[in-house]
């Protein structure tokens, strides 16, 4: 079961990405005239690739294009790593030291310098990512990799809130307040991540917690109550969600 938070499309992408678990990795596949698996080319340094040619498969970027392709009917990924990082249907960016606290299922994980990513994976949530990751293995379920040289995550157009301003909460004990302020009345406790309904967000006491800094807060109709948005998933603006009177 997915992680709950993600849009439609974000989980349609989840979706035909884990469809494809098993494929082979295939150096350059995935990049034919259409989305779908090709076979591969011999890259010259990876000796593990030599028989790319003869696998049908997909390289990173190539399942990514392919799992939105599949979510949207449309190819807005085509291209390497790099370009689909810095796609210009991305909605929203997480640097790395974010870590995986704001990502939803869907976002693309990235590894590489600024300009010059070479290597993307689809977010499952829980810390798992489904990526096709080297000459020699399959596409696979991952552990999320943080250090070495992670960047950061995208998130794709589609890839935002669930319908009708629907979010969700992470982190465990999470309290909510009469006001947007943390010194305000708590009203009431979420133990887990939690399915809410946000009615609108507005700027208020700055909060320092879990290692994010935000001053949005969002307004919680179905509990009368306000939550710092850094304790939902999503930017630290939320998207879609209009500002408050």
């Amino acid at each position: 079961m997915l992680a709950p938070g993600a849009s439609a499309t974000a989980e349609a992408a989840v979706r035909a990405a884990c469809s494809q678990l098993g494929i082979w990795y295939t150096w350059g596949g995935g990049h034919g005239p259409q989305p779908g698996a090709t076979y591969g080319q011999v890259d010259p340094t990876d000796p593990a690739s030599n028989h790319d040619p003869e696998r049908l498969g997909f390289d990173c970027s190539g399942l990514v294009r392919y799992a939105y392709a599949q979510a949207t009917g449309q190819d807005i990924l085509a291209g390497n790593s790099n370009s689909q990082y810095h796609s210009s249907h991305a909605t929203a960016r997480f640097g790395a030291a974010q870590g995986t606290g704001p990502l939803l299922p869907g976002d693309l994980m990235a590894w590489g310098g600024d300009n010059s990513i070479h290597h993307i994976a689809v977010y499952l949530g829980a810390g798992k990512m489904v990526e096709a990751r080297q000459s020699g293995t399959h596409v696979m379920v991952s552990d999320v990799r943080l250090g070495g040289d992670y960047n950061g995550a995208v998130r794709i157009i589609g890839a935002g809130p669930g319908q009708n301003g629907t979010f969700s909460t992470w982190g465990t004990d999470v309290w909510t307040h009469a006001q947007p302020s943390t010194t305000s009345a708590r009203v009431n406790k979420f133990a887990g991540p939690t399915r809410v309904k946000v009615g609108c967000q507005k700027h208020a006491q700055l909060v320092e917690a879990e290692g994010y800094r935000n001053d949005a807060w969002s307004y919680l109709p179905d509990y009368k109550a306000w939550i710092t948005n850094i304790y939902i998933r999503g930017s630290a603006w939320l998207d879609g969600v209009p500002t408050c009177a």
